[in-house]
């Protein structure tokens, strides 16, 4: 075969020399004849010349793509001045087996048809000459290369217009086989070892037969079929990769082909992540506007959190001590803390992702010196509270400070703190809303993030705004204090929450220097809350600060000790640890469904939906029943193999639920505020 196609390539010169043929004309296995829709034009005209070709039975020729083996029919056309043909039209082609190969070509009589542009230069009574040099491919179990220059004579008239030709069925049904350039909403990416491909088409119904061409080469394995799966408003389509692969394309040119409708679309799609089809393409105005709006619904529940709650009431606090005063300077104060804290970890998170880490939202705390961290500064704001000392009273611009400036500065710090423990919270609808933002443009990414983040302050800044509802605020009196002190508790919650986490994420002896940390913290508030005119005491006082401090900061770097937790490994009777492997080793027994649960410790949603609904009686009782494994992946600390499962469901944070049902079905993601009925519905219905 290379041998004949070295021949070919030989003899290609020597063609140019050679007469032009007219008609059909005979060559091994196939015949050939340049043909045209009109057997006459007038001056100007545009019309469509092409080659059709005749291979014999079990014979064909190829498509632009030849597939694993094979070439495509070149065409190199010789015309008079001012004639211009455009490029072959390729009709979709037919997958043709061949051994363990798979080509994409033609059989039986086919056309490659070419439109063909004419100068208004042309007179009535010329004739147009088109000549065209050919040379193809044709194939059973041999391959022939073969070649012909043919000429075709249309006569130029005026007035009459065009008159078909013999062959304008020919081209009316090629034409119709040719795909249509469209600009629907693509993506496609080539992890994992296969090209994944997603497309939302646009006014055309996805209960459809679907065939899938990749028109680049060297980029798929033809002989394993492509899946295509059509839902949800999507389609989406996998194909192992080439043995050949290198590197991915930086644009992938593919035809879609709806079989049922007799019809197909040519499409380009740029390399990106895979979305929901709400947010699939990068930058574009629904799936970013409706990423701003899940954003932003999503801040505002928040604020009933309850790992926000304890620092919603420090603001509370503030905006009952200024009944009566111009609250706005704290209300956006306190906005532009929240704000600026989003846009920092946002900036952080998108930058870590564009370098590579596996991280997602919520990923500070999954570091356990940033853990003890948080652990200090809210035992600081309690102790505050609770009237240790007088520092926290102006940090958190409360009383006299809510006409100062320093009252505002404590505004926009409490913003900062309630972003910081805010972020590992998951909202409904936040879910979507950052899984898709993490893969826009940094820009709207950004926005989104922004969006979130005024979510959460809205309230209070409208409460600021508002002096109808300031007027509603109890007015201040003796009560104040008992008020101050009571929040600190909820602080005091909070600490012991993140004590938790932090005892997962580390080991005893990590645990007991924070807890003893917190024991000098306390000490050196204390201190510095006591006063004293004597030198001796003032400097016995800076020197047990000073080293206090010094013992707090040296609990930090004691990473060391920050790493050898092993809560995540423990299993139960009720749910076995998640892994790739051993999901997919339940999802291969038919009989079986599966229920995976991405959850954190440091994330309340996930705490609460597992104690109202998965760990409840009457669900294990269901799953027991139903057959169901339940898979729990804990995602406290980092995990790079949960990240990656998290976003091929477009999420980028936890809780994440997602039922396999049984024989093989397609999964069905949870929502991820779940109730006891919810889930046994579910599952009941896996």
């Amino acid at each position: 075969m290379m041998r004949s196609l070295f021949a070919a390539l030989i003899l290609l010169p020597l063609m140019a020399w050679a007469a032009p043929e007219y008609g059909t004309v005979e060559r091994d296995h196939i015949r050939a004849e340049l043909v045209a829709e009109t057997a006459a034009i007038e001056p100007g005209q545009s019309f469509r010349a092409g080659l059709r070709l005749e291979p014999d039975e079990n014979w064909h020729t190829y498509w632009i793509n030849p597939g694993d083996s094979g070439l495509p029919t070149q065409l190199d056309w010789d015309l008079p001045d001012g004639v211009v043909a455009g490029e072959i039209e390729w009709a979709w082609p037919e997958a043709l087996q061949m051994g363990h190969l798979v080509n994409y070509g033609y059989k039986d009589e086919h056309l490659l048809p070419v439109q063909i542009d004419t100068p208004d230069t042309l007179e009535p009574g010329d004739t147009l000459t088109l000549v065209v040099d050919a040379a193809w491919l044709v194939c059973e179990e041999i391959c022939i290369p073969g070649d012909a220059k043919l000429a075709l004579d249309i006569d130029v008239v005026a007035g009459n217009g065009p008159r078909a030709s013999e062959h304008a069925d020919l081209f009316a049904d090629t034409l119709g086989r040719v795909p249509e350039r469209v600009e629907w909403t693509t993506r496609f990416n080539t992890d994992g070892g296969s090209l994944s491909v997603q497309v939302v088409p646009e006014n055309v119904g996805l209960d459809r037969d679907w065939s899938f061409f990749a028109i680049n080469e060297n980029l798929v394995e033809h002989a394993e079929a492509p899946s295509v799966l059509a839902e949800d408003g999507q389609v989406l389509i996998s194909q192992p990769l080439s043995a050949y692969f290198s590197r991915a394309p930086e644009q992938l040119d593919f035809v879609l082909v709806d079989h049922d409708g007799a019809r197909a679309w040519r499409l380009s799609a740029e390399p990106g992540e895979l979305l929901s089809a709400g947010m699939l393409a990068e930058g574009s105005t629904p799936g970013w506007a409706l990423a701003l709006i899940l954003a932003l619904a999503g801040g505002v529940l928040l604020n009933l959190m309850p790992c926000v709650f304890p620092v919603l009431s420090i603001k509370a606090m503030s905006l009952v001590s200024g009944a009566g005063h111009d609250q706005r300077a704290h209300g956006l104060a306190y906005t532009a803390g929240v704000l600026v804290s989003f846009a920092v970890l946002a900036g952080v998170l998108l930058a870590l992702r564009a370098g590579g880490e596996a991280v997602g939202w919520g990923f500070q705390l999954q570091s356990a010196w940033f853990v003890a961290l948080l652990v200090y500064i809210l035992f600081a704001l309690g102790l505050s509270l609770s009237g240790l000392f007088d520092f926290g009273t102006r940090l958190m611009g409360i009383g006299q400070g809510l006409t100062e400036k320093g009252g505002s500065k404590g505004s926009f710090f409490t913003g900062v703190l309630a972003c910081v423990v805010a972020s590992p919270c998951t909202a409904p609808f936040m879910g979507a809303a950052l899984g898709a933002a993490v893969f826009m443009p940094w820009p709207l990414a950004m926005t989104v993030f922004l969006a979130l983040g005024l979510g959460l302050a809205l309230p209070m800044l409208v409460l600021s705004f508002s002096p109808a509802l300031a007027r509603r605020l109890p007015r201040p009196g003796p009560w104040m204090d008992t008020f101050k002190q009571a929040m600190a508790f909820p602080l005091y919650l909070a600490v012991v929450w993140l004590l938790w986490v932090l005892a997962r994420q580390t080991d005893p002896t990590g645990l007991a220097m924070v807890l003893s940390g917190m024991v000098a913290l306390a000490f050196v508030l204390w201190l510095a809350g006591r006063e004293s005119r004597s030198e001796s005491l003032v400097v016995a006082r800076h020197a047990a600060v000073g080293l206090s401090l010094i013992f707090v900061v040296s609990t930090l770097f004691s990473a060391d000790h920050f790493g050898g937790g092993e809560g995540a490994t423990v299993e139960n009777a009720h749910w076995e640890n998640y892994s790739a492997e051993t999901l997919a080793e339940w999802r291969d027994d038919p009989e079986r469904a599966v229920l995976v649960n991405m959850t954190a410790d440091w994330c309340i949603t996930c705490l609460v939906n597992e104690r109202v609904a998965l760990n409840t009686p009457a669900v294990r009782d269901t799953m027991a029943e139903h057959d169901v494994v339940y898979l729990k992946g804990d995602w406290t600390r980092r995990d790079p193999d949960i990240t990656e499962y998290l976003s091929k469901y477009d999420r980028n944070g936890v809780p994440l639920y997602v039922l396999y049902p049984r024989n093989g079905d397609d999964p069905r993601v949870l929502p991820q505020v779940l109730t006891p009925q919810l889930v046994i519905q579910a599952l009941e219905r896996s």
